[in-house]
């Protein structure tokens, strides 16, 4: 991965995580995110307290996610998301 950490982006729905890529952009036109699934990216550790931020005035918060996401995909499944986005 070259250095980079997986994370993701959570927020009340789709609209808001969307919000924080475009601040994201807006504010860091230069630093792209790596794209990795719906709500995951790669990004630079550098970069960690700045995308917070952002997400943080886009109601909004970045987790950092495990280096093997299949774990987390996994139990997934046994716990009930109080998310109902299916975006």
């Amino acid at each position: 991965m070259n250095g980079q950490i997986r994370i993701e982006i959570v927020g009340r729905d789709a609209f808001w995580r969307n919000a924080v890529l475009v601040e994201w952009n807006h504010q860091y036109p230069e630093r792209e995110l790596g794209d990795e699934s719906i709500t995951g990216y790669l990004i630079e550790p550098d970069w960690l307290v700045d995308l917070k931020r952002v997400a943080d005035g886009c109601f909004s918060k970045v987790v950092v996610a495990p280096d093997d996401p299949s774990r987390r995909n996994w139990l997934r499944q046994f716990i009930p998301s109080s998310n109902n986005d299916q975006t």
